[in-house]
């Protein structure tokens, strides 16, 4: 008996070596930034002042955050080892132009829009009165969003926005939106409702918490606010935050324009809007041949073009930039117009996509830090192609004697490091 106990202890102090053997091996096998850092819960104890004076019980607080780790799987974070330039992260950084605003997807979400429109026909029209927002602009927020109800975010916001606060590139403003979902807890919202992108966007129309706290309404008149379940209540919450970024009613988010020589990309951007009459006088004309009525060529707009010169171009008007204010992203703001038009009867854009590479986010960040050493203005230096970094490319190959494309491009950056510094 005792030497059966002896081999048998041996046996386990055997095995119990290979399993610590093996558990180090895991963890040495897992890359430094996939363990929490050791100060994550001295962070945590560092947001409860804020969460306090928000109105946040310590009971609430401490449930929110028991057990919870960091998941440093997500894109935007800033971690030793990871690069700081990549391409992770939103489809409407990473894609081209022409992939993102796919024929074959708008006209599939088109399709459905329309036989979404008649089955929600009546809280439209009512929020459309209400707020003045366009009820096909919401319809097509919805099947960008969620695919008409069948896409549901799958992470625990609450998880993402103490990583994004914790370690993110933006972390005052991700700290906001965590005491802001504190505040959530706060007022009754079950966490098990709390599902979220990786970026902490909740309910059937993807929205940040703060945005909730200060949009959130009963669109289906049954005293409740359900953005999660009720499709009036999502409807109504996304039109009440268009409608406290700006929304003019009655007008259209933007028109597919002509440009003509010699006006190019180099004009685009918000600090180039003027009339549309301007634009006309210009020579610039709208792409279908309608001409612009009396009160259009009374709003401003800006020249849009987010293909550079490898595709349509656009006058962005006052919706527009609300839209963008939804969702920060030219090809968002742009896809939701497309689809808006298409849910209403429309179709393709006229000015057929060229065939044109999506540079990689390093070299488009190396090219904005090099166009800003020569002394051409970058609000951001991001890796990512906004209007301005467009604008900026198009100044230089302009005054380089290149060809104006407004595109980023390892020949751009060559070339601009060539240059000597101004």
């Amino acid at each position: 008996m005792l030497l059966t106990r002896m081999i048998d202890g041996l046996a386990n102090a055997v095995c119990l070596a290979f399993a610590v053997i093996a558990a180090t091996a895991m963890i040495e096998s897992k890359p430094a930034n996939a363990r929490p850092s050791p100060d994550f819960h001295r962070f945590v104890e560092s947001l409860w002042p804020d969460a306090k004076a928000a109105g946040v019980s310590r009971n609430t607080f401490d449930a929110a955050f028991a057990g919870l780790t960091p998941d440093l799987s997500i894109p935007d974070l800033d971690l030793p080892g990871r690069p700081k330039v990549d391409n992770a992260g939103q489809a409407e950084f990473t894609k081209t132009a022409a992939d993102y605003l796919s024929k074959p997807y708008l006209e599939k979400l088109g399709v459905q829009g329309r036989r979404f429109m008649k089955e929600h026909e009546a809280a439209l029209k009512r929020i459309e009165k209400l707020t003045g927002v366009d009820r096909y602009i919401l319809v097509a927020i919805w099947g960008r969003e969620t695919a008409y109800g069948s896409y549901h975010p799958p992470k625990d916001a609450i998880r993402m926005l103490a990583t994004l606060a914790y370690t993110g590139k933006r972390k005052e403003r991700f700290r906001v939106e965590l005491i802001a979902a504190l505040k959530m807890l706060q007022m009754g919202i079950p966490r098990s409702d709390m599902k979220s992108s990786w970026a902490g966007a909740m309910g059937l129309t993807q929205a940040m918490p703060t945005e909730y706290l200060k949009y959130a309404t009963d669109g289906d008149g049954d005293g409740k606010i359900d953005i999660w379940r009720s499709v009036a209540d999502a409807l109504a919450f996304t039109a009440r935050q268009l409608q406290g970024k700006g929304w003019a009613r009655g007008e259209r988010w933007g028109f597919e324009v002509i440009v003509p020589p010699p006006s190019d990309c180099s004009l685009e951007g918000p600090p180039d809007a003027r009339p549309i009459a301007d634009w006309v006088r210009m020579g610039f004309r709208r792409a279908n041949g309608k001409p612009f009525t009396r009160n259009e060529l009374k709003q401003s707009a800006y020249l849009m073009m987010p293909g550079g010169a490898y595709g349509p171009a656009f006058l962005a008007a006052q919706n527009f930039q609300v839209i963008r204010l939804y969702n920060t992203s030219d090809l968002y703001a742009l896809f939701i117009g497309n689809l808006s038009d298409r849910i209403r009867g429309g179709g393709d854009f006229v000015t057929p996509w060229k065939s044109f590479a999506q540079p990689r986010t390093v070299t488009v960040h190396n090219l904005q830090a090099r166009l800003k050493e020569l002394g051409y203005p970058m609000d951001k230096i991001d890796g990512k192609i906004g209007s301005n970094t467009r604008k900026q490319i198009g100044l230089y190959e302009r005054a380089s004697g290149l060809t104006v494309d407004c595109w980023p491009s390892e020949v751009v950056l060559r070339h601009a490091q060539s240059q000597a510094t101004r």
